[in-house]
């Protein structure tokens, strides 16, 4: 089995919802968040060159997380959810799995000791 990964960055605010009174993530703050994108294939399926995909093909990836989410209020940029780094793993992991087959894990940092991973495969 191979893997890749590449990492990409984002900042914005948030509150999540359902947290006991006065608990600091009950209030608006702000990330400086990191979303890596992990792919793998087994060695059957690496491309001509020898990639699992190749790395510029995920540039498409990095303008839309910027479009979506960078210096956005979370809670608006994915309505109907609570933006914890969990969810927001899911999210991007199930909107992207179509246009990147060999997706294999979403990860999201809040910080830099923190994260929060969906594998969906």
């Amino acid at each position: 089995m191979y893997v890749i990964s590449k990492e990409f960055h984002f900042s914005a605010s948030h509150r999540l919802a359902s947290l006991p009174p006065g608990h600091q993530c009950a209030r608006m703050h702000g990330h400086n968040y990191q979303v890596v994108l992990e792919l793998r294939c087994d060695d059957t399926e690496l491309t001509e060159a020898g990639f699992v995909r190749d790395f510029g093909e995920l540039d498409e990836f990095k303008k839309w997380l910027d479009a979506t989410f960078d210096h956005r209020h979370l809670n608006d940029a994915v309505p109907g959810m609570n933006p914890s780094a969990e969810n927001l793993a899911w999210w991007v992991y199930h909107q992207w799995i179509g246009r990147l087959p060999e997706l294999s894990c979403v990860r999201v940092s809040e910080t830099p000791r923190t994260w929060a991973a969906y594998r969906g495969k």
